[in-house]
């Protein structure tokens, strides 16, 4: 069955549509492109700004979620390149939170002519445990919580979307993050839940050529800070910044300070980077 892209991804154009600049913003698990409504505003005027929901998630169209189609990570970069493509985008600047990090990591390496810099804010290669590695989880804990969102989804959401967002200051936050999860079809929500704890892509990113920003929260339960600094020692030249607000989306909670790192980014580092990297290859 052929799905309509824009319906099948809840895809919207916004920002300046005359801008030679395009930006991609990457929700996470779990949640959807609102999650972005605090970052976008920034960029609107040099930007043309291309957000959209994973499919799964948030108003994308619910008959594009086949479990036996999405077997891995791979398929939703496959869905990434496929909205740059329809767009006719190249050389964008990726915008990335949680596990649409590693899935705009593997459209890279699919498609590098697609992607001019990728921001990562609380990135993980791996979620579990490995010698030498720490993830944040056990095999064990993996096991629990999928037992536990299979048989009280409802009493696991509302327990994991207040510790992941953890702004006690700003209960309205973990209240949207609940909705969203909400939203989902708990079978959806368990079955890319899974496929994201079984997914280990830390060859992949030490493959990145691209400039990487990594903005990694000193607090969170979902990535701990020993992950953000494996990126930042994996990818070669990356830059980790450090954001003090504690939780897993720092973008809701203080967008300020996200605003603040990818501007840096664009401006600082990743176009100095790109350019250097243009020469070396036209060389």
């Amino acid at each position: 069955m052929e799905l309509d892209i824009f319906k099948k991804h809840n895809l919207h154009i916004l920002g300046n549509s005359a801008a030679d600049k395009t930006m991609i913003f990457a929700h996470g698990y779990g949640s959807n492109q609102a999650a972005w409504r605090f970052i976008t505003p920034a960029f609107a005027d040099q930007y043309q700004l291309v957000l959209f929901d994973m499919v799964g998630c948030g108003d994308s169209d619910v008959r594009a979620f086949d479990p036996h189609h999405y077997t891995s990570l791979h398929q939703y970069a496959d869905d990434l390149i496929e909205m740059c493509d329809e767009l006719q985008l190249q050389q964008v600047h990726l915008i990335a939170h949680s596990v649409s990090s590693m899935i705009g990591t593997l459209a890279t390496l699919k498609r590098p002519d697609l992607f001019s810099t990728l921001v990562f804010i609380g990135a993980s290669p791996r979620y579990l445990d490995d010698d030498g590695y720490v993830g944040g989880f056990t095999q064990a804990q993996v096991a629990n919580i999928v037992l536990e969102m299979g048989q009280h989804y409802i009493d696991w959401l509302n327990g994991f979307a207040s510790n992941a967002v953890n702004a006690p200051d700003q209960p309205e936050l973990a209240d949207e993050f609940k909705s969203s999860l909400a939203q989902m079809r708990p079978g959806t929500s368990i079955a890319i839940a899974q496929k994201i704890f079984a997914s280990d892509h830390r060859q992949d990113v030490a493959q990145l050529k691209l400039p990487v920003l990594i903005i990694q929260p000193l607090v969170d339960m979902v990535v701990p800070p020993q992950v953000g600094e494996y990126l930042h020692e994996a990818i070669p030249g990356s830059r980790l910044y450090w954001i003090s607000t504690p939780g897993h989306f720092p973008h809701l909670s203080n967008p300020n300070e996200i605003i603040k790192a990818i501007t840096q980014h664009l401006e600082e580092g990743g176009f100095r980077i790109a350019a250097a990297n243009a020469l070396k290859l036209s060389n």
